[in-house]
């Protein structure tokens, strides 16, 4: 057995695949890092001036993202496939050299007001630069595909994240023989950024995105039409109402992750290396599951049995944390939860997408992906606040809306289970639709 024959067997690949397949893993790999880079900077701004802080930045957060969605979703009613993907990417790295400048020019500010700004910004920035690379994979690839290559496409994302989370410790803490400062490295973010956008044109050329008879897969004028759809459909509200659950979630590990981050360490300095660790520690970890466990999980126990791995696992970590808030357990439970979202969870989620139309993968799942997964932000931030007026254990809230997730996500593995498989690429638009009337 030669090693290509090896290593196809391993990884799942079929002839004619590999090509597209490394074109997304690199796609991928360059997002991450951009944004692997700048996501301990960001987490050292929202607690320079202390933990509490956060619940309002995550306020802010979610009123920019309701301006944010529509003119997001106006953009897509109005531009192809091959236009306005790319032109994400450029918006954003557009913004980063602004960033780079301000923060090249008020240094002192990163733990103020431009740090906040940041904050927001980049908060905005990873959800739709991230919704829009698995929209574009849901939209490429046949559900079956998705099963076998979902996990190796993330795998390329996990190594930009490797890279950039290492980058950014040995950086901030000079161990490299250099050490930038938060300006350098949203240079070096916006170069991800346009290599990034590289990788896709490259993918985008393999499947014919700029073919001029592929009107029925883009996305239509109305840009409301993604709204209407969740409105419509209860497969994409059980979607909606899995994200909520699991942001919310998130979002409570969050804060104790912030508490007792600042309870540990001392220094900006410290706590940027500090989540630049754990960011190392979960992708490391995401690496080996992706390798070995992704594709032959989606295709043993299936998408249906893949969602329920996460909110299990999250009841038990919230349990473990409310017993030893320490650093230690923290770090086990984000590095495995993490690790864990993003091997398994985050590809099962996104073959959900697949069997649906053009409106659905680029309007509906912004949609969720964005602005329902920050309203869960700004529910989980404001959840410890009200449940101390009512004397409700926080640690006993986080649990219940845990519980409530497994719910959720056995109620929507019922719906995919009762759904039939597709089988060809998302040419079949209208197929796509007809099954969201049918779960209407």
């Amino acid at each position: 057995m030669t090693t290509t024959t090896r290593l196809q067997r391993l990884i799942l690949l079929r002839p004619g695949e590999g090509r597209a397949l490394g074109w997304a893993a690199a796609y991928f790999f360059f997002l991450l890092m951009a944004l692997y880079l700048l996501r301990p900077v960001r987490e050292a701004m929202g607690i320079a001036r202390g933990a509490d802080k956060l619940p309002w930045l995550m306020t802010g957060t979610m009123l920019v993202m309701l301006v944010a969605n529509p003119l997001y979703a106006a953009l897509v009613s109005r531009l192809q496939r091959r236009r306005f993907i790319p032109l994400v990417a450029h918006f954003f790295a557009a913004n980063l050299l602004l960033f780079a400048v301000l923060f090249h020019l008020l240094p002192e500010h990163g733990g103020s007001l431009l740090g906040y700004v940041f904050y927001v910004w980049l908060s905005i920035f990873n959800l739709f630069v991230v919704s829009v690379f698995w929209s574009l994979m849901a939209d490429v690839f046949s559900e079956d595909q998705g099963k076998r290559l979902f996990g190796m496409i993330s795998m390329g994302g996990t190594f930009g994240a490797v890279v950039g989370a290492a980058v950014t410790e040995g950086l901030s803490s000079g161990s490299l023989g250099l050490k930038f400062e938060a300006a350098g490295l949203m240079l070096v973010a916006a170069l991800g950024l346009q290599l990034a956008v590289f990788c896709m044109r490259r993918l985008g050329g393999l499947f014919q995105l700029s073919a001029q008879d592929q009107g029925s897969r883009e996305p239509g004028p109305d840009f409301r039409a993604g709204f209407k759809a969740i409105v419509a459909s209860r497969y994409l509200q059980a979607i909606c109402l899995y994200m909520l659950l699991f942001t919310i979630t998130s979002t409570f590990l969050y804060l104790f992750q912030g508490d007792i981050v600042a309870r540990s360490f001392a220094s900006a300095a410290e706590r940027t290396a500090a989540f630049a660790r754990l960011d190392l520690w979960v992708n490391v970890l995401t690496l080996s599951t992706q390798l070995l466990l992704t594709s032959r999980l989606l295709r043993s126990i299936g998408v249906a049995g893949v969602l329920l791995v996460l909110p299990v696992l999250t009841t038990l970590g919230l349990g473990a944390l409310a017993l030893w808030p320490s650093f230690a357990m923290l770090a086990f439970v984000q590095v495995l939860r993490r690790g864990l979202h993003y091997a398994v969870d985050r590809p099962a989620r996104e073959i959900l997408y697949i069997p649906l139309g053009p409106e659905e993968k680029y309007k509906s799942k912004a949609f969720i992906d964005t602005f329902v997964f920050r309203g869960g932000d700004f529910l989980g931030v404001w959840a410890p606040a009200f449940f101390s007026a009512l004397a409700v254990p926080v640690s006993l809230a986080a649990l219940a809306c845990s519980g409530a997730w497994v719910a959720v996500a056995a109620r929507l593995g019922r719906m995919v289970r009762r759904r039939p498989e597709t089988t060809v690429s998302s040419s079949a638009s209208a197929g796509r639709v007809e099954f969201i009337k049918e779960q209407t």
